[in-house]
C-alpha cells in the first residue's frame, strides 16, 4: 500500500475527493442552468451539456502532457495547487456566468490547468512500491467515489437555495484545498529523479514513447480509451437522461450519484487489493470492464428509478479499471517519467471527454425523439464491453516492470 506515513497521501486523496464533491454538487442543477442561460428546452440542453463538456476536454487534451513534463521538472506540489486554484476560478465563474459563453470559459479555464488526478496519481506512483501500485490507484479511486457521495447529496440540498448555489461552494471548497495544499502538501519528487522539460515532449506522443518502449502497450491504450470514452455517457446525460426517462428532481439526481459513489468506494476500499492478488491487475481490469459494460445495457433499457440503484450493485466493480489499467500503466516506465505518463493519460482521457460527450448527447437525443432514451447507454456498453475484450486478448503479453521505486 502507499506510504501513509508520508504525509503527502492523505493530502492528495482529501484533494481528489474535493475535486469529485465540486463536480458532483453542480451535476444535479446543470440541466436547469443550461436551459434557463441558453434559453432552451431540455432536449438542446442534453446537446449544448455535451458541448460544455467537450470544451473541457479540448483545452486539457493540449495542456495534459505539458502539465505532466511541469510535474517532472519542477516537482508535483506546484501543479496540485494551480489545478485546484484553477478549479475555485471555474466554479466562480460558472457562478456568475450571466451567458452561456461564460459557462465555456470557465471550463477552458478548469482544461488547461487539468483535474487533479493526473498529478495526485504522479503522488501515488512517487510513494508506493510497483507491486503495490493498483491497490494504491484503488485508494485514490475510492477518494474520488467518497466525493461523489458527499457532492451529489450536498448539491441536492444546495440546489434548494437557487441554481448558482452549488457553483458557489464548489468555488469555497476548491479554493480552501488549494490554501491548505499550500500550507502543509511537501514534494514527493526528490530532485534525483527530475528531468529537463522539452518541449518537443510535452505533446501525448511524446508522453508514451517509454511506455511504447517496454513494448504491447497499444492494446492497453485502446482499451484504456474505449473505456473512458464509454464512461462519458455518466456525467455527459445522467442528469438529462433520469430526468427524461424517470422524471427525477434535482435532489433525486443528486441522491442516485451519491449511491453510485457509496457502492464504488465499498468495492475500491474492500475488494481491489484482494481482486489484484487473486486474479493480477489484467485479470482484474477484465472483470471490472465485464461489470461496467454489463451496467450500461441493463441501464439502457431500465423501466423504473429503482432499477439503477440495483444494476450499480454490479456495475460498481467497474471500479477496478482505474487502479488496474493504472497500476500496469505504471510500472512500464521509471520514476522521472511518472508526471510525463499521466500527463498522456490525461491526453487520452481527453480526447474521450471530446468524442464521448457529443456522442453519448447525440445519442441520448436522437433515442429520445425515437423513444428510446437509452440509447446512448446502449452505445457506451458496447464501447466498453469492446475495450474488456482487447484486455482478455493482450493478457498472454504482459510487458516486464520497470522498478520505478528505485
Amino acid at each position: 500500500m502507499p506510504r501513509f506515513d508520508h504525509r503527502a497521501v492523505p493530502i492528495v486523496l482529501v484533494a481528489v475527493a474535493i475535486d469529485a464533491i465540486g463536480f458532483g454538487i453542480v451535476m444535479p442543477v446543470l440541466p436547469a442552468l443550461i436551459t434557463r442561460l441558453g434559453h432552451a428546452d431540455l432536449q438542446h440542453a442534453t446537446r449544448i451539456g455535451g458541448w460544455l463538456l467537450a470544451a473541457f476536454a479540448v483545452a486539457q487534451f493540449f495542456a495534459g502532457p505539458v502539465l505532466g513534463q511541469f510535474g517532472d521538472r519542477f516537482g508535483r506540489r506546484p501543479v496540485l495547487i494551480a489545478s485546484m486554484a484553477a478549479f475555485a476560478l471555474d466554479y466562480a465563474l460558472m457562478a456568475f456566468a450571466p451567458t452561456l459563453a461564460w459557462l465555456f470559459v470557465g471550463r477552458v479555464v478548469a482544461g488547461i490547468a487539468g483535474a487533479t488526478y493526473g498529478p495526485a496519481g504522479a503522488v501515488i506512483a512517487d510513494v508506493s512500491p510497483p507491486e503495490r501500485r493498483a491497490a494504491a490507484f484503488g485508494l485514490l479511486g475510492a477518494g474520488f467515489g467518497i466525493g461523489f457521495i458527499v457532492g451529489p447529496a450536498l448539491g441536492g440540498i444546495a440546489a434548494g437555495f437557487g441554481t448558482h448555489a452549488p457553483f458557489i461552494v464548489a468555488a469555497v471548497l476548491a479554493a480552501l484545498n488549494a490554501l491548505a495544499m499550500i500550507l502543509f502538501l511537501p514534494e514527493t519528487l526528490d530532485a534525483a529523479h527530475r528531468r529537463p522539460f522539452r518541449w518537443r515532449e510535452a505533446h501525448v506522443v511524446g508522453s508514451f514513447r517509454p511506455l511504447f518502449a517496454a513494448g504491447n502497450a497499444l492494446p492497453l491504450l485502446v482499451a484504456w480509451f474505449l473505456w473512458q470514452l464509454g464512461s462519458m455517457v455518466y456525467p455527459a446525460t445522467w442528469s438529462f437522461w433520469t430526468t427524461i426517462r424517470f422524471g427525477w428532481t434535482p435532489g433525486q439526481i443528486g441522491w442516485s450519484l451519491a449511491w453510485v459513489g457509496l457502492v464504488t468506494v465499498v468495492a475500491q476500499v474492500g475488494l481491489t487489493d484482494r481482486v489484484v492478488r487473486r486474479f493480477g491487475e489484467f485479470g482484474a481490469a477484465a472483470i471490472a470492464l465485464a461489470a461496467s459494460a454489463a451496467c450500461l445495457v441493463a441501464c439502457a433499457f431500465a423501466t423504473a428509478g429503482w432499477q439503477v440503484y440495483v444494476f450499480f450493485l454490479v456495475g460498481a466493480l467497474g471500479a477496478f479499471a482505474y487502479p488496474a489499467l493504472s497500476g500496469l500503466a505504471s510500472r512500464m516506465v521509471d520514476a522521472g517519467r511518472q508526471g510525463a505518463l499521466q500527463g498522456g493519460l490525461a491526453s487520452i482521457n481527453a480526447v474521450a471527454e471530446i468524442i464521448g460527450p457529443i456522442l453519448a448527447a447525440q445519442a441520448l437525443a436522437f433515442g429520445t425523439g425515437r423513444g428510446f432514451p437509452g440509447a446512448a447507454f446502449l452505445v457506451a456498453g458496447a464501447l466498453v464491453a469492446t475495450a474488456g475484450i482487447l484486455i482478455l486478448g493482450a493478457a498472454h503479453r504482459l510487458p516486464a516492470s520497470k522498478d520505478t521505486a528505485s
